[in-house]
């Protein structure tokens, strides 16, 4: 996209959006664009958490897969990602969408040009004692919880509803984080020395 600022200069902002696994490392991948590559962070989490607290509603998996489902059929499968390309495109700055979870985000982010989606998925069991370790109140489950609520959200006929995996076999670039930081860090190094942004 094509941004114009102020004194008509003009920048060519990137959009990369990630999609995958809970559990499986995004937030991770985040933090290194933030740190090392001076990417603005959009969160579809954040968004969803800062809805349920202003509807006075627990911010738990249920009710953030809830909300997203009545937003999207609301407003349209691209809704949340509709509403955080905005606030990124405000900034002009290159910037990194998380948690995308519908082809519907898909198909609107890359309409909006220089877009990448990079899909991150690890080994199930890894990925569970990740979301315990994190500590947040929406990951407190057993983990058969855990791979229930995943299968929920995995396939869906339903446009205005999660589908990872449909996202996932969408990605640009698949990543893998079965190993240390560095390895994942070094993996989305090599996706931004090859993304070519069209």
């Amino acid at each position: 996209m094509h941004v114009q600022l102020p004194g008509d200069q003009e920048t060519i902002m990137r959009i990369i959006g990630i999609t995958g696994t809970n559990g499986a490392g995004k937030g991770t991948i985040v933090e290194y664009l933030v740190r090392e590559h001076g990417f603005l962070h959009f969160s579809v989490r954040a968004y969803l958490v800062d809805q349920l607290v202003r509807l006075n509603l627990t911010p738990n998996r249920d009710q953030m897969v809830d909300l997203a489902n009545a937003l999207r059929k609301e407003r349209g499968p691209s809704a949340m990602a509709e509403v955080l390309y905005e606030a990124a495109a405000a900034s002009g700055k290159d910037a990194v969408i998380e948690s995308i979870r519908t082809p519907g985000e898909i198909d609107a982010l890359a309409a909006k040009g220089r877009f990448c989606l990079l899909a991150v998925d690890a080994e199930p069991r890894l990925r569970y004692e990740r979301i315990l370790a994190r500590g947040s109140e929406t990951d407190q489950v057993s983990f058969a919880v855990f791979i229930a609520e995943e299968a929920r959200e995995m396939q869906n006929e339903d446009p205005n509803k999660q589908n990872l995996q449909a996202c996932i076999a969408r990605a640009d670039y698949a990543l893998r984080n079965d190993g240390s930081f560095e390895a994942l860090y070094e993996q989305v190094a090599g996706v931004l020395r090859k993304a070519s942004f069209t």
